[in-house]
């Protein structure tokens, strides 16, 4: 972008959004330091405060074919919201409104750049909940959230991201308004348009307001931490908490060993609940609606299963503080750092093929890299897996490590994204999840709704 087209569009947008509605210079390219990794060398930033700024913003970058990178809360792992110089980044948030809560609906709407925490807590002020939870509730935002089709702790009890979305506002790349603020669960008059947008990663439209859904508080939580000695008791497990509490099991997550040795040793601040030392732990959570029962329900499966060698040790939370401690063990995912740079995978894969796929992964990069270089922890009844690898972050080790962790998931049906997307870093490995076909469709739909290109354009495919 030239100095005179920089300029040019300087003053166009400040007409449409104040003065207080622009960044530019290094207050642009300072936000980088947000970033896990990745490169913010964009000259303008335009913070819109409402729908119809973000439909002006657009209209005229589409009028002029520039290239517009959208920035929600920057907690993204796969460079989604890198912008070059040539590159105008909106970013949503000026737009953080929680702007109705429908008790007797069970909905919640809110703009775009609202936080994830502040929904929550906001629907637990009415006595209701927000089911998705993720590590970085208090920094990733709703549209971030539905332009990944974000996933989390609970997934295993109320779906992605797209299960509890039910209507969405979104802006079209040449500023077309598109609103199907939809309150309903049931609405089949026509094409769900919302689906679209998504999980489309922003390529498709920018979203500025979603009807989310809530569902009721409940009144029972029992959090437990379990100490096993094969993958098979992991599984074993899972299905006895499954089938013996009457679908009450919220989430249920898998660390390897040397994950939770780690995060529960100096100079990481987790005191271990349970000795250090087993192969695997689970972490568990269920909610429920009788606090006393509930409770003598899940000591009694834990009892089968310690009697049955399934599980060699266990603790239950006593306490929110409890509760907290346990899941810090698991959500301390940078303790890595300390052995070498961190390399980091989101990876989907169905359970029976998880524990020959990890000892296939961990014994590539022990190859190279050496011994206790490859963490694994996540969301195994879902099967999603994140997979930490400290061995260097360098182009050359970065290439090799993604050939070993993305490469076999194609011959077992497995994805190289399950919930954070795909934006630059994996698009090169898109084809090992997605057929030629497949990619082709959404190429077709993103030339339909984006016939210039402008919206972050690179990103999922080029």
């Amino acid at each position: 972008m030239s100095a005179e087209s920089i300029s040019e569009l300087r003053g166009d947008l400040r007409a449409i959004v104040g003065e207080q509605g622009l960044l530019t210079g290094d207050s642009v390219r300072e936000r980088a330091g947000l970033l896990f990794h990745g490169r913010v060398d964009a000259e303008l930033l335009v913070r819109p405060r409402d729908t119809n700024q973000v439909s002006r913003v657009l209209a005229l970058c589409h009028a002029r074919g520039q290239p517009v990178v959208t920035h929600g809360g920057l907690t993204g792992l796969v460079n989604g919201a890198d912008a070059a110089r040539s590159e105008l980044v909106l970013s949503l948030e000026s737009m953080n409104s929680i702007e109705r809560v429908d008790v007797a609906g069970r909905t919640l709407r809110a703009q775009a750049g609202a936080k994830l925490g502040n929904v929550q807590r906001e629907a637990e002020k009415n006595g209701m909940v927000f089911p998705l939870d993720l590590g970085a509730r208090d920094s990733a935002t709703v549209g971030g959230n539905i332009s990944t089709n974000a996933g989390g702790l609970r997934v295993l009890r109320y779906g992605m991201m797209r299960n509890l979305v039910l209507g969405i506002e979104a802006v079209l790349a040449d500023g077309t308004v598109l609103t199907s603020m939809n309150r309903m669960l049931k609405n089949n008059a026509g094409y769900d348009l919302k689906q679209l947008f998504i999980g489309s990663e922003g390529t498709l439209g920018v979203v500025t307001r979603a009807e989310l859904r809530l569902v009721s508080r409940t009144r029972s939580q029992e959090t437990l931490l379990a100490a096993l000695p094969t993958f098979d008791a992991l599984v074993e497990l899972l299905d006895r908490l499954d089938s013996g509490l009457g679908g009450q099991l919220a989430a249920f997550e898998a660390l390897w060993g040397n994950y939770y040795d780690l995060n529960t040793a100096a100079p990481a601040s987790n005191a271990p609940p349970l000795s250090r030392g087993a192969a695997f732990y689970a972490i568990a959570e269920t909610l429920g609606g009788d606090p006393e029962a509930d409770r003598a329900r899940l000591e009694a499966v834990l009892g089968e299963a310690m009697e049955a060698g399934v599980v060699s040790d266990v603790t239950l939370a006593n306490s929110e503080t409890e509760r907290r401690a346990i899941w810090n063990i698991r959500e301390d995912v940078w303790q890595p750092r300390h052995i070498a740079p961190l390399l980091t995978f989101d990876v989907s894969l169905p359970i029976e093929n998880m524990k020959a796929y990890v000892e296939q992964v961990n014994a590539a990069v022990h190859e190279f890299a050496g011994e206790n270089r490859s963490f694994v922890f996540g969301h195994m009844a879902d099967g999603n897996l994140h997979i930490v690898v400290a061995a260097g972050d360098d182009a050359a080790t970065r290439a090799r490590v993604e050939e070993i962790v993305y490469r076999p998931l194609a011959a077992i049906g497995g994805s190289v994204s399950a919930e954070h997307g795909i934006g630059l870093e994996k698009r090169a490995y898109l084809p090992l999840s997605r057929s030629a076909e497949e990619i082709a469709t959404m190429r077709t739909i993103k030339r339909a709704l984006d016939p210039k290109g402008i919206l972050n354009p690179g990103k999922v495919f080029s």
